[in-house]
């Protein structure tokens, strides 16, 4: 789909693109180095930690659809909307959904946490600290979790409300609201 399909609008711009895949990937490399390719394993890690910081920054002050504001749910706008989706009358969203935004910020912080506990066994102070080793293990293996129900969210959704949300994040572009059809 062409810039100019007034059937498409864009959302997603190029630095939210390029982050999430590009997440994507160096978390596969993380996860998959772990036991066997230290150096690997570190540098995926920090690249991490950069599309993080990035990306934290780019929630602040990027486009409508990249900020924070515009898709962070409060704790009410995500409770309804997930008794919405269990009512299957959940509204479209242009942008991220709540359960899609409250995701994005889990994934954030289990990162950030990740990431962290990773840093820190590189640190004298916290060298062979076992504890440290178990939060970044834990906290791996638990992104795992989110992943899957992140894939999962994007299905169902994507289903639901009859587009590719694979592809609009390839292409930043998404289905034109029609009439009662975005929240």
């Amino acid at each position: 789909m062409t810039d100019d399909n007034p059937s498409t609008v864009k959302v997603w711009d190029p630095v939210v693109r390029i982050f999430h895949w590009s997440l994507v990937g160096a978390f596969a490399v993380a996860w998959l180095t772990g036991d066997e390719l230290d150096r690997i394993h570190e540098i995926a890690g920090y690249v991490i930690l950069g599309l993080i910081a990035i990306r934290l920054v780019w929630g602040l002050i990027g486009p409508r659809y990249a900020r924070f504001t515009q898709f962070v749910p409060g704790v009410q706008g995500f409770t309804d909307y997930v008794a919405d989706i269990r009512k299957g009358r959940e509204p479209r969203h242009l942008g991220h959904n709540p359960a899609g935004g409250a995701m994005v910020v889990a994934l954030i912080v289990m990162l950030l946490v990740t990431g962290g506990s990773g840093w820190m066994m590189t640190l004298d102070m916290f060298w062979g600290a076992e504890w440290v080793e178990e939060v970044h293990e834990v906290m791996a293996n638990a992104m795992l979790v989110l992943v899957g129900l992140h894939v999962l969210g994007v299905v169902v959704a994507s289903i639901r409300h009859h587009e590719n949300l694979v592809r609009a994040m390839m292409t930043g572009r998404k289905r034109a609201p029609e009439r009662g059809d975005i929240a």
